[in-house]
């Protein structure tokens, strides 16, 4: 099934999508992560199909399909790591410690918007660029999981475009602490949560999803790859990140961005920033993943950065 969470009329709303395009409010209902809580997401959603029709999604405003109390963001396609090393330093190879573990960092739960939102410039930024991922929800609570007991606590999935301050995050990161201010403007989620079993065709028989991925800039395409490319399976990070802490419904998972064309910082890696400028206010970025659909979000003019001042030279005097 595809749920979507939208607001009509000045109300917001949990409803299946049906495949003439309307939709099937679930009663009740308008938090995806609440839903998943109770544990009777498949029985809400059947349920809602014998309920009365409501508009159809052109006529509403799409929301995130859910409010992830936590987003882990992985660095899972291969030939991305090396694109973007390449863009920083030509002679750059993927670290050795890459290919360890499905490596994660957490982003900012508060900067997500919906899948047709505009997103403002971070403040002082002039090298924006979009990331296109998938996104998995976790359904069920869980800790210390098996990558064969982490299917099972797979809830479904979604778009993730992890939008991304390339100058505040090169500056910053140099800290080696992570990124911050780079990755904290926006994050796309949506269109919708496709649940997992609607995904279950285009499993391969090495466990990946083989899902077409685009990524559009003006209608331009300038990026295609198959999700299939991941390096670990969506059970595996799930497992690594329940390794030693807990899971809970809601929590976000994203695969990190796909290689060949995935962002715009990969590109100048292979082929140098001629003809492929940052974006800007006015540029459209449309991402597609097949079997769950498409986001088009606006590039809009951010605020100005509020001055901070540097940090002060101490004198280390001790009491």
């Amino acid at each position: 099934m595809r749920i979507a969470r939208y607001t009509h009329h000045g109300r917001r709303q949990v409803a299946v999508v049906a495949d003439d395009g309307h939709l099937y409010p679930i009663p009740g209902e308008d938090s995806l992560v609440d839903l998943l809580h109770t544990g009777h997401l498949h029985e809400a959603a059947t349920g809602a199909l014998d309920a009365p029709r409501g508009p159809a999604v052109a006529g509403v405003r799409l929301l995130p399909p859910l409010d992830p109390p936590t987003i882990r963001d992985f660095v899972t396609f291969e030939e991305h790591v090396e694109g973007v090393r390449r863009s920083i330093d030509k002679s750059a190879e993927v670290p050795e410690a890459w290919y360890d573990a499905p490596t994660y960092y957490f982003t900012n739960p508060y900067a997500v918007i919906g899948p047709y939102d505009d997103v403002p410039v971070p403040p002082g930024s002039q090298v924006l660029d979009f990331e296109l991922e998938v996104a998995a929800v976790i359904g069920r609570e869980g800790r210390d999981l098996t990558p064969g007991q982490a299917r099972d606590y797979i809830a479904g999935y979604t778009i993730f475009n992890d939008w991304s301050a390339r100058d505040l995050q090169s500056r910053e990161m140099r800290v080696n602490l992570g990124p911050c201010k780079g990755k904290d403007t926006a994050t796309t989620l949506g269109p919708y949560f496709v649940t997992a079993d609607e995904l279950e065709p285009y499993r391969d028989a090495d466990g990946f999803l083989r899902l077409a991925l685009t990524a559009s800039i003006n209608g331009e395409v300038v990026g295609e790859d198959l999700l299939s490319n991941m390096s670990w399976t969506f059970e595996e990070m799930t497992a690594y990140a329940s390794r030693g802490t807990w899971v809970r419904p809601g929590d976000v998972l994203g695969s990190g961005t796909c290689g060949n064309g995935g962002c715009l910082a990969e590109l100048w890696g292979v082929r140098g920033r001629e003809g492929l400028p940052p974006l800007k206010p006015g540029d459209t970025v449309t991402l597609t993943v097949e079997g769950i659909g498409t986001t088009s979000n606006t590039v809009v003019p951010g605020a100005a950065p509020v001055p901070i001042p540097p940090a002060r030279r101490r004198t280390r005097e001790r009491p």
